[in-house]
């Protein structure tokens, strides 16, 4: 497979990841951190309300006039070949990370890195139109950002933005007796994968990645839902495990239930499945009940998302309800 084709740039081919399954593997995540304090420094302006104790998608801090500062980062290495469509998907996932705690951003500042002698400047310049064009669309300013010059192409945004801290969305407010729902479709990882492996172009794929999870966000404020988390690096079980330990509960999925992208069944079949999809997998293993299913089943479940859904503690509509929240079992993950 060549870099170039017909005179166009493969831009996935400059990483050896691609999106959000480059993140780093969760269960090392977790040990880095775990000696990080999440206790108020000397004269701390406002009062933490979400930080690094559950590993929730961004840090929210309460501020005078009844709001709440909504912080997050989120930037990886080209998920796609075009890169404006990467530019665009980037910052999707970026504003996501604000939407899945019940804010709106903001303002946000580009995070670029670029292999200064390698790729051309005029593709970065596409990349950050990409980006700005999201941020434009969901009423966030886009004021600047830094650039480094890196062997990997790199983008993404740091974004702030406001939330009511009444009424927050968090990862650890799941309630047994809660139907369980997911706004957008699954697949989106080995679709990438086999993407970065042949060249195919997925706009189904696309179409997912760049729709903003800000309506749904809402919906689910109106909702009265209060749990809440988006799908994307550690797969559905990955995120889907987080909540369920975070809130004290098990969290059953029913397989049949759950929608995905055309094309990514036939895409696990040919085994385009990404190592961090794997990693997913294993990490959460020993604490699900996975018996109902197979390994294709187990490994889209598991599928390293990039810009992903809202998984909500709830019911919301255009959502697909895919399981419930039950009291805490043997098992943190049930899937049926």
């Amino acid at each position: 497979m060549t870099v170039i084709e017909s005179g166009r740039v493969r831009l996935t081919q400059y990483a050896h990841g691609g999106g959000c399954a480059c993140k780093i593997p969760p269960g090392e995540l977790e040990e880095m951190v775990a000696a990080l304090t999440t206790a108020p420094p000397p004269g701390a302006r406002g009062e933490l309300l979400i930080g690094l104790d559950d590993g929730d998608d961004a840090a929210v801090v309460r501020i005078q006039g009844g709001r709440a500062i909504v912080a997050t980062a989120d930037f990886f290495t080209p998920v796609v070949d075009d890169a404006y469509d990467w530019g665009r998907i980037a910052a999707t996932n970026a504003l996501s990370d604000v939407y899945a705690v019940g804010g709106e951003p903001v303002i946000a500042v580009n995070l670029l890195g670029w292999p200064r002698d390698v790729l051309p400047a005029a593709l970065a310049s596409e990349v950050l139109r990409g980006g700005l064009d999201v941020a434009r669309a969901a009423g966030c300013h886009l004021a600047g950002g830094h650039s480094v010059d890196d062997p990997e192409p790199k983008y993404g945004m740091a974004v702030t933005g406001l939330a009511d801290p009444e009424r927050l969305l968090r990862i650890d407010a799941g309630e047994p007796g809660v139907p369980l729902s997911l706004t957008k479709p699954l697949g989106i990882g080995v679709l990438n994968t086999r993407h970065k492996a042949t060249g195919e172009v997925f706009p189904q794929a696309i179409e997912v990645m760049t729709t903003p999870n800000g309506a749904a966000s809402a919906a689910a404020l109106a909702a009265g839902v209060v749990a809440a988390t988006d799908v994307t690096g550690f797969g559905l079980l990955g995120h889907g495990f987080k909540l369920a330990r975070a809130s004290g509960v098990t969290l059953a999925i029913d397989a049949a239930a759950v929608p995905y992208v055309d094309g990514a069944r036939e895409a696990v079949q040919d085994r385009y499945v990404s190592g961090g999809t794997r990693r997913n997998l294993d990490w959460v293993a020993p604490y699900a009940d996975l018996s109902a299913i197979g390994d294709s089943e187990a490994l889209l479940l598991a599928d390293a998302q990039t810009s992903g859904g809202l998984l909500v503690a709830g019911e919301i509509p255009g959502a697909t309800v895919i399981g419930e929240l039950l009291p805490r079992g043997e098992h943190a993950l049930v899937v049926r």
